[in-house]
């Protein structure tokens, strides 16, 4: 009986370290930062496919996302999925509906506590122009640099053709 006690002790100390540390890592995960890996070529040629980046999770909880960051959210389409794009404009912004060939240039203004997403590479990006402003609550985090491939390590580059002023 004393062997069982102790075994059983010893599991229980290290259940209870696992769920620690555990609780540990959720909370880094979800409120400091993240490591992610992008897929897919609607933010080509700033970011390429499997590109591996740091995401910092703070900024949403602070409100500090600006236009032309680059950030992590939720698919309003497919909310099991998450979506990598550039903040084009904020909630009171006029933002430009159309595609990057359309003759006739449309505009709306994002509504409150929305942003307005889309990628880099407008021939091939699902965003805002698709599903409309996204709901602020769905960013997970900005990303702030990129640590792989090496050759491309470090912050990465602004909006291409400097779209944020169209």
């Amino acid at each position: 009986m004393s062997m069982f006690r102790r075994v059983a002790g010893k599991t229980l100390g290290l259940l209870g370290y696992a769920i620690q540390y555990g609780c540990i890592a959720h909370c880094t995960f979800e409120y400091i930062g993240e490591v992610v890996i992008c897929s897919g070529p609607s933010m080509e040629p700033t970011i390429q496919n499997y590109d591996v980046l740091i995401c910092d999770n703070l900024s949403r909880h602070l409100y500090s996302i600006h236009k032309g960051d680059i950030i992590v959210a939720k698919s309003p389409n497919k909310p099991s999925i998450n979506i990598c794009k550039r903040v084009i404009g904020l909630e009171g912004d006029k933002v430009c509906t159309s595609g990057p060939s359309d003759l006739i240039k449309k505009h709306t203004y994002v509504p409150k506590g929305h942003v307005w997403l889309e990628g880099d590479n407008l021939k091939n990006s699902t965003d805002s122009r698709i599903y409309g402003p996204v709901p602020y609550a769905l960013i997970r985090g900005r990303v702030c640099f990129r640590i792989w491939p090496l050759h491309s390590i470090g912050a990465l580059q602004d909006s291409p053709n400097g779209r944020l002023l169209r």
